[in-house]
C-alpha cells in the first residue's frame, strides 16, 4: 500500500486551517461600502467565517461564498455552522461552545455531544435533500451544488447518524486505531521514541514561532489521541464521524478507497482559535509558565465570537457563569427553522470545481471583494482571478508557518511563490500596516 501524502503530518484533507481566524472585512487596505462579497478557496472550517461576522457593524452586509475541495469538509462546514447558530435558548452559551471545540478538535467524543452532532446531521441532511431552488437558511445555502454533491452531503450525514446505531462494540475503536496508523506512518521508525518526537515539535517547532501559549500536556495528549479539547471530566470515547474520511490507494494495482483519519496529526487544531486573544491578562505568565492555555484562549474566542452572533440582531446576551456541574445536554427539538438569523449575512456553498468556472458566469464578473486562499489550495490561484475580482478587491493567501513538515527555506520558497503566483494573477503586495508573517496580503491591480 501507498501511502503517500498520508506519511506527512499535515495530512491530506484540512479539518481545521493552519492560521489563526481573521477578520477578511479588516486586511489590507479599506474597501467599499455596502454589500461585500467574499470568496473563501479551501479555508477548511468557519474560523474565518465566524470572526468576520462577529465585527460586521450593524449597518454592513457581507455574503461569503465558500468552495473547499472534498465534500467531507463542507459536511463538517456545515456541522460548524450549524451549531455557531443554535440560538442561546436552546443551548447555553458555555455548552455551545464546549460543544463546538469538542466536535471541532476532538478525535473522540462524549455521548452528549454525539446525540447533539446526530441531531443536527439529521437536520442538515433533511435540508440538502429537500431543499431545491431556496436555501432553508442564509449561512448554509446549498442549493448551488451540484445534485451528486447534494446527494454526497446527504450519504455523509446519514453515515453520522448511522455510526452507532448498528455495532457500537465494532465502531469505538474505529478513531483511535485510524489515529494511531497516520502517527505510525508519519514517525516511521522514530515511533517508539513518539513522545520525544512530539516535545520536539512543540517546542522547538510551535513555542519557537511564538505558540507558547500551546500547554505542552495538552498537546502531547492531542498528538497520542487526538484529544485537543477536555473541558470536562467526561467520557470522550465515542469516534467523531466528522473526522473520518475515505482515502484512495493503490495496491496490487487497484485502487482501493480506506476510511481513515486523513487530517493534520501535528500543527494541532489549537491554531484557529488557541493562540491569539485581545484579552491580554490570558496571556499572563508566572515564573517563565504561561497561567492559561490555548484550550483556555480557544474557549474565550469561541464564547465571544458566539455572543457577537447572539447579538447581531439585538438579542440580548446573559453571560453564564462557567460551572463544573453538568448541565443538561440533552438535545432539544431544534429544526434549521430556529436558528438564528443574522441580519446581513449569507453563505453560500459552491461546487467543489467551481472556481475555474465562475469568470464564465457574468454574475460573477468583478465581483468579489475579498478572495481568500489557503495554502493548501493557492495551486489554484491564477489569471483568471482578475476577472472575478472587483476593482478594489483584496487577496488574501494563507502562509506555510505552521506547517511544521516543512524547514525555513521550504517556508520561505512557499512565501515567494505565492508573491509570484499573486502578481501573475493581477495582484500587487500590499505592505502598508503591521507585517504578518501568517498571511500574504495583496491588492488588485486597476487596470
Amino acid at each position: 500500500m501507498s501511502a503517500g501524502r498520508a506519511a506527512e503530518g499535515a495530512g491530506c484533507i484540512t479539518w481545521w486551517g493552519f492560521s489563526p481566524a481573521r477578520d477578511l472585512l479588516h486586511i489590507g487596505p479599506e474597501r467599499c461600502e455596502g454589500d461585500i462579497n467574499v470568496l473563501l478557496v479551501g479555508s477548511g472550517d468557519p474560523r474565518h467565517l465566524l470572526k468576520t461576522f462577529a465585527s460586521l457593524q450593524d449597518k454592513q452586509s457581507v455574503h461569503i461564498w465558500v468552495i473547499e475541495n472534498s465534500m467531507e469538509v463542507v459536511a463538517r462546514q456545515l456541522l460548524l455552522l450549524y451549531l455557531a447558530l443554535i440560538p442561546q435558548g436552546s443551548m447555553g452559551i458555555n455548552e455551545k461552545t464546549e460543544v463546538f471545540l469538542e466536535v471541532f478538535g476532538n478525535s473522540e467524543i462524549r455521548s452528549q455531544t454525539e446525540e447533539v452532532l446526530q441531531r443536527v446531521a439529521s437536520q442538515l441532511s433533511l435540508s440538502v435533500t429537500e431543499t431545491l431552488e431556496t436555501a432553508v437558511h442564509a449561512c448554509l445555502n446549498t442549493t448551488l451544488l451540484k445534485f451528486k454533491e447534494r446527494d454526497e452531503l446527504a450519504r455523509i450525514f446519514k453515515s453520522w447518524i448511522q455510526t452507532r446505531s448498528s455495532s457500537s462494540e465494532h465502531l469505538t475503536p474505529i478513531m483511535s486505531k485510524a489515529w494511531d496508523y497516520r502517527v505510525r506512518q508519519h514517525l516511521g521508525t522514530r515511533y517508539d521514541s513518539k513522545k520525544g518526537c512530539f516535545d520536539w515539535d512543540l517546542t522547538m517547532k510551535l513555542h519557537e514561532k511564538g505558540c507558547g501559549i500551546i500547554n505542552r500536556q495538552q498537546y502531547m495528549r492531542w498528538r497520542e489521541q487526538g484529544l485537543a479539547f477536555e473541558m470536562r471530566e467526561g467520557v470522550y470515547q465515542i469516534t467523531n464521524p466528522s473526522l473520518l474520511s475515505s482515502r484512495v490507494f493503490s495496491q496490487k494495482g487497484d485502487k482501493v478507497a480506506i476510511m481513515g483519519y486523513w487530517g493534520d496529526i501535528v500543527s494541532s487544531p489549537y491554531l484557529s482559535f488557541g493562540i491569539e486573544t485581545d484579552d491580554k491578562s490570558l496571556l499572563k505568565t508566572q515564573n517563565g509558565q504561561h497561567i492559561k492555555t490555548a484550550q483556555d484562549i480557544s474557549f474565550a474566542n469561541v464564547q465571544g465570537l458566539f455572543q457577537s452572533l447572539s447579538s447581531r440582531r439585538g438579542c440580548p446576551t446573559t453571560s453564564q457563569p462557567y460551572t463544573d456541574a453538568e448541565e443538561d445536554t440533552s438535545i432539544r427539538a431544534i429544526t434549521i427553522n430556529d436558528l438564528m438569523h443574522l441580519n446581513g449575512i449569507s453563505v453560500t456553498f459552491l461546487p467543489l470545481d467551481s472556481l475555474h468556472k465562475l469568470p464564465e458566469k457574468q454574475k460573477y464578473s468583478q465581483f468579489f471583494n475579498t478572495i481568500y486562499f489557503s495554502a493548501s489550495c493557492v495551486h489554484q490561484l491564477g489569471p483568471m482571478t482578475r476577472q472575478i475580482a472587483a476593482p478594489d478587491a483584496v487577496l488574501v493567501v494563507e502562509l506555510a508557518k505552521y506547517i511544521l513538515d516543512l524547514n525555513k527555506e521550504q517556508e520561505a520558497g512557499f512565501a515567494e511563490k505565492v508573491e509570484s503566483i499573486a502578481r501573475e494573477a493581477g495582484f500587487e503586495p500590499w505592505h502598508e500596516g503591521t507585517g504578518d508573517d501568517v498571511h500574504a496580503v495583496f491588492k488588485h491591480q486597476k487596470k
